[in-house]
């Protein structure tokens, strides 16, 4: 999805593209409901006006077309005030508690400089988030002058400036980087929070709306026949999560359902509980 993201973001240089890591920015995840990523949330005047779950190339590239030709995104240019650019520019830099301002994105840097600073957070386990300026014009230059640095990379931590890259490359060099940036958890810590992150979680191939697997789709009708509400994570969306799941739950396959943190099981077991009339009281917590 990266790379349907880069191209739409190239033919729609009139709408501003932001990527969040939803486990770096927890309160945003829980005020727009983020039950499964990646999720794609559609702002007009910094009023939510469309969503999408899961990674539906077709239908987001049909979502962004459509907002882009209504006109429900602001275009770029003399049309925002200059208050409005400093508030935005405000929002952005505070999007999450480590923010990177790049060419590019981490996964396909479109420069030397934003390349070796996304190696460098990586290789000391930052965890932080970025925004693409060749995909928005008014950002790319009003940052210049709202942060009086005028190349890019530009990394932010707690929405304050920390630098480039050489600034980057320094800090690394006298240790202080660690202790400036948040780090991303340890994988144990992450599974935890993410099987604990609804009272029902199934992990799985897919999310609701589009199974990707036939177990996936069976484990879903059967969840749907309970009435009971559930979030989902589509674990061929982050390979760490798919591989480090199974060693975390000792459970090699997928689905995995979990309740309140513990694992039920997967296909066989919940069609097991399912015909014994264990698997509503087991969802609702009665065990």
């Amino acid at each position: 999805m990266n790379d349907v993201m880069a191209e739409l973001a190239k033919e729609h240089q009139q709408v501003s593209f932001v990527k969040l890591e939803a486990e770096a920015v927890p309160e945003v995840s829980e005020k727009y409901e983020i039950s499964s990523v990646p999720t794609f949330l559609f702002f007009k005047n910094s009023q939510k006006i469309d969503r999408l779950d899961g990674a539906h190339a077709p239908e987001l590239t049909k979502k962004v077309q459509r907002h882009a030709s209504s006109g429900s995104f602001s275009p770029s240019g003399s049309e925002h005030p200059k208050e409005d650019l400093s508030l935005r520019l405000k929002k952005l830099t505070h999007a999450a508690p480590c923010m990177l301002f790049m060419k590019g994105t981490p996964q396909e840097p479109r420069c030397g400089f934003s390349k070796q600073m996304v190696e460098i957070l990586n290789k000391h386990n930052i965890q932080f988030s970025s925004f693409d300026i060749f995909s928005d014009e008014e950002v790319r230059q009003g940052l210049k002058t709202y942060s009086s640095w005028p190349t890019y990379p530009q990394l932010y931590v707690s929405g304050e400036l920390i630098g480039g890259l050489d600034i980057i490359k320094e800090l690394e060099a006298s240790k202080e980087l660690d202790t400036i940036c948040p780090k991303a958890p340890k994988l144990e810590e992450r599974l935890k929070v993410l099987t604990n992150k609804a009272s029902v979680m199934l992990f799985m191939k897919g999310n609701k709306q589009e199974a990707k697997c036939g177990f996936s789709r069976q484990i879903l009708e059967i969840l749907n026949s309970t009435g009971i509400e559930y979030e989902t994570f589509d674990i061929l969306e982050d390979e760490e999560v798919r591989q480090g799941l199974k060693a975390y739950s000792n459970w090699p396959t997928y689905p995995q359902l979990y309740v309140k943190g513990e694992l039920v099981g997967g296909l066989d077991i919940v069609k097991e509980l399912k015909e014994n009339g264990e698997l509503l009281p087991i969802l609702k917590g009665e065990d």
